[in-house]
């Protein structure tokens, strides 16, 4: 009898032993790929979609390698540890569209890929350890390449920047185009990364935090589409309400689309804080992040990149003061509004950015 009992107690602390080791083996293989996964990202943030170090701000000094500029006085270094992701919310409906389609005399418009509704360029800067936001208004106007409906190039013209997406024969063509015109726009700044997700992807983005709770910034009333939000209100968006929150705008008022971004920006800074949240407790749900967008996405940073960049700038600092915006003026077009960007404004944001003061200047 008391060898029975010591033969069960054998096997229940060698299962227990088991157990322990499976649990540490999984643990250990989880951490492991987490680890792998990390340094490959890293080694594939280097890279430049679009941009240059001599960006065309100032007056460039000193050995051409070393990216001084001197600017109102001022000597400023390029911090080229910064790493840039623009972010595209795509104007379409299905995903076959997130990224643009092949070109054909029998296209029905010349802005088939979809229109860069919403422009956000990430600013991951390790100096400071903060993440940080520039905003563009998708009705800047700008520099875009132009193809016709054949495929062929015909120059550039000035356009809204939304546009540009559209003109592409392949998804991350378009992608690439939409970068280049960003850059250029904002001096040539160099862009590393980019994501472009069409914007029926938000209620899966947003469900996989677990929903995202903001203040209601105006009024969104819209029976059809089952809105019924007034300025004030606290809700916890789910599912289509997430869409329509940072879609939806009165196009009969003029402005509109300023009082839509101030929604966009708002509904990102809370997402940011529930994903920050949620990842803390739980690294895996970036990748369940990635994953539930994935479909609705055309980037060039993959799952190794994305883990690296999740768990490398995690406890970066982020609030709404991160969020920046272009200055300009909005006015109307033949049809459409316009916005018009103060260039000097843009140059002291960029600089304020991207560089960083070495000394002082004698006047």
């Amino acid at each position: 009898m008391l060898d029975r009992e010591l033969t069960t107690e054998r096997k229940k602390l060698t299962f227990g032993i088991k157990s322990l080791i499976t649990i540490i083996a999984i643990i250990v293989v989880i951490f492991g790929m987490l680890f792998v996964l990390r340094i490959v990202g890293k080694a594939k943030l280097g890279g430049v979609v679009a941009g240059t170090d001599a960006v065309s701000i100032g007056e460039r000094i000193g050995d051409e390698d070393e990216n001084r500029i001197l600017y109102k006085g001022q000597e400023y270094q390029l911090n080229e540890d910064i790493i840039t992701v623009l972010l595209m919310g795509i104007d379409s409906e299905t995903v076959d569209n997130v990224g643009g389609q092949s070109w054909s005399a029998d296209s029905d418009s010349a802005y088939s890929g979809g229109q860069a509704d919403t422009l956000f360029l990430a600013i991951i800067n390790p100096h400071t350890e903060e993440v940080s936001f520039l905003t563009i208004n998708r009705n800047t106007m700008a520099t875009v390449d132009v193809w016709d409906e054949n495929g062929d190039y015909i120059g550039t013209q000035i356009q809204q920047i939304a546009l540009q997406h559209g003109y592409g024969i392949g998804d991350e063509e378009s992608c690439e185009h939409q970068v280049k015109a960003v850059s250029r726009l904002l001096f040539d700044i160099p862009i590393n990364s980019y994501a472009a997700i069409s914007m029926d992807g938000i209620p899966k983005l947003n469900d996989a935090v677990g929903g995202v709770e903001v203040t209601v910034l105006d009024d969104i009333v819209y029976p059809e589409y089952s809105m019924n939000l007034h300025q004030g209100d606290v809700v916890t968006l789910k599912g289509e309400k997430a869409y329509w929150y940072v879609r939806l705008r009165d196009e009969r008022v003029f402005n509109s689309n300023e009082t839509r971004l101030n929604r966009q920006k708002q509904y990102l800074k809370a997402f940011v804080a529930k994903a920050k949240s949620e990842a803390k407790a739980d690294i895996r749900v970036a990748t369940k992040l990635y994953n539930a967008v994935s479909e609705y996405m055309v980037t060039d940073v993959d799952l190794s990149t994305f883990t690296y960049m999740a768990t490398e700038y995690l406890d970066y600092d982020f609030n709404l003061d991160n969020i920046y915006s272009l200055d300009g003026e909005t006015m109307m077009g033949n049809k459409y509004e316009e916005f018009y960007m103060d260039e000097e404004a843009a140059e002291g944001l960029i600089v304020d950015l991207f560089y960083e003061p070495i000394n002082q200047v004698s006047p």
